[in-house]
């Protein structure tokens, strides 16, 4: 069977991020805090009487299900046993259970009719040597040490996505939403290191200067273009657009119109554009609407996650941008340790 997905969005999103598993992540801590010995045998026992239960969502459900609505579109895309496939987008689940204790995942994808067909199932083992080999463009996680590994990796975007009181049941799938922050996500972190370190006027001084130089490419530019790329597919009728990016950032005048003739750069025509100048950015959210929001600031997405499904997108380990932006506000370094099978839950990541 050939597989071409040259022009396909390739997403990889864990088991955790996609279906609410904290009862059974909780279990296996409690199993291993009395139980170490013993625990992992006591995990697959207790796992494989409920492979049968119903899972309920997880924060990145709604936004795998209008992605692969896309796949609607597509009027090349062949069935499974076709000779060739070429989604408009492909989803891959990369969990840190084994294959055995995976299965209630598996039958939750069956059961809520995601067309997912492809699956990693990897014992606890690093993920980020897995994204480039299902050449994934996006990896969304609840674990922030492997978004860490992935981010420094440089092989694709990432985010953490964390527990959210929103009710995702009412998000509307017909049209994905997907609303980008500016500065150290779409862009390079020079302009938000700039402002960190020597203040607004700098910046603006420094983007006015600049305004008709392409600002270099950040961690989700790739992610963007190809997104851009792919709307370019589908139909567009002031009645039907199956896809609305947003830019949401806080730049505004005179650093607007670079990020702007950035985009024009790159080949990129996004939807709407939205130069908040500092205000809070929940407001101009709640409207919108998306499924997904990717910031850089703690600060934006603990505004924006009681109204919106939010990702955290991370620094690279090496950027000076961990002495300023996260510095009082970053996930507790205790939620990093290693957890066998599964990955670190939900109800344990805090923020500082």
């Amino acid at each position: 069977m050939a597989v071409d997905f040259t022009n396909t969005l390739i997403v990889a999103i864990s088991a955790t991020a996609l279906f609410d598993l904290s009862e059974s992540e909780n279990h296996l801590l409690e199993l291993l805090k009395n139980n170490p010995e013993t625990a992992i045998k006591e995990f697959r026992d207790y796992m494989a009487l409920r492979e049968n239960d119903k899972l309920e969502i997880g924060a990145g459900f709604p936004l795998i299900q209008a992605l692969l609505n896309l796949n609607k579109y597509c009027e090349t895309c062949l069935t499974a046993y076709s000779k060739v496939i070429a989604p408009l987008v492909e989803v891959v689940i990369v969990s840190k259970s084994s294959p055995d204790t995976g299965i209630q995942v598996l039958n939750a994808i069956r059961d809520y009719g995601l067309t997912i067909s492809r699956s990693a199932f990897i014992s606890g083992s690093p993920v980020a040597p897995y994204m480039e080999d299902f050449k994934v463009d996006l990896f969304l996680t609840t674990n922030r040490e492997d978004a860490q590994q992935v981010a420094d990796a440089g092989v694709c975007a990432c985010a953490i996505l964390d527990a959210t009181p929103v009710n995702t049941y009412q998000l509307d799938t017909h049209q994905l939403r997907i609303a980008f922050d500016g500065d150290a996500v779409l862009f390079d972190d020079s302009g938000e290191l700039l402002y960190q370190q020597k203040g607004l006027k700098a910046f603006h001084d420094r983007e006015a200067q600049m305004r008709d130089l392409p600002i270099e490419k950040g961690p989700y530019a790739e992610l963007l273009i190809k997104l851009s790329k792919l709307q370019e597919r589908l139909p567009a009728s002031p009645t039907e657009r199956p896809i609305s990016i947003a830019l949401v950032t806080a730049r505004n005048a005179p650093a607007d119109l670079r990020a702007i003739k950035t985009l024009r750069n790159w080949g990129v025509d996004v939807d709407m554009a939205f130069f908040l100048g500092g205000l809070d950015k929940t407001a101009v959210l709640k409207t919108f609407a998306p499924h997904i929001f990717f910031d850089d600031s703690i600060n934006h997405i603990n505004a924006a996650k009681n109204f919106v499904p939010t990702a955290l997108v991370p620094y690279q380990s090496t950027s000076l941008l961990n002495r300023y932006s996260h510095s009082d506000a970053v996930l507790d370094s205790k939620t990093l340790r290693f957890v066998p099978n599964l990955s670190v839950p939900r109800s344990q990541i805090k923020h500082r």
